[in-house]
C-alpha cells in the first residue's frame, strides 16, 4: 500500500544558529508574500534543541509586520518539556524536534508581503542548546 502525506504546506524555513546558541540579537527573521487570502491555514513554531536543553520551556518575543504597515508585538511562551522532565518534541539520539500549532484556521486578512520576527526572551543570553527554529504554514483541512 502507498500513504502520501496530505499536507499543504504554503511556507517552512528553519533559522541556524551558530553553536547551539540564540543570541537575543539573532533574531529569526521569516519574509513571505500571502497571494491568498480565503484559505484557512495552520501556523506552526518548530524548536530544534538538544537533550541538554535546561529548561522546559523558551520564552519568544514576536513581533509581526503587515503589508499595510501595521505592526504587532507579543510575547509567546513554547513549552518544550513536562514536569517530568520528559521532552515533548521528537527524538533522535540527543537531538529534539517540537512542532507546536500558534493559530489554527486563520485567515491572512491582507495579501501582500508579511514578515514575521522572533526573539528568544530568556534571561540567559546567549541561551545555550537552541539548534535551530522554524516556522511553518500549511493550508487547514
Amino acid at each position: 500500500m502507498f500513504f502520501a502525506s496530505c499536507r499543504d504546506v504554503v511556507y517552512s524555513e528553519y533559522k541556524t544558529f551558530d553553536n547551539y546558541e540564540w543570541a537575543a540579537k539573532d533574531k529569526a527573521v521569516f519574509d513571505l508574500e500571502i497571494k491568498d487570502t480565503q484559505t484557512l491555514n495552520n501556523i506552526y513554531l518548530m524548536v530544534r534543541h538538544v537533550e541538554s536543553y535546561q529548561y522546559k520551556n523558551l520564552f519568544l518575543f514576536v513581533t509581526t509586520k503587515y503589508p499595510d504597515g501595521k505592526v504587532l508585538t507579543d510575547t509567546m511562551e513554547v513549552i518544550l518539556g513536562n514536569e517530568k522532565g520528559e521532552w515533548l518534541g521528537s527524538g533522535s539520539g540527543d537531538i529534539f524536534d517540537f512542532k507546536v500549532p500558534i493559530k489554527k484556521n486563520i485567515r491572512f486578512p491582507l495579501a501582500g508581503k508579511y514578515e514575521f520576527i522572533f526573539e528568544q526572551g530568556m534571561r540567559v543570553d546567549p541561551l545555550p542548546m537552541v539548534m535551530d527554529f522554524g516556522f511553518e504554514i500549511e493550508k487547514s483541512k
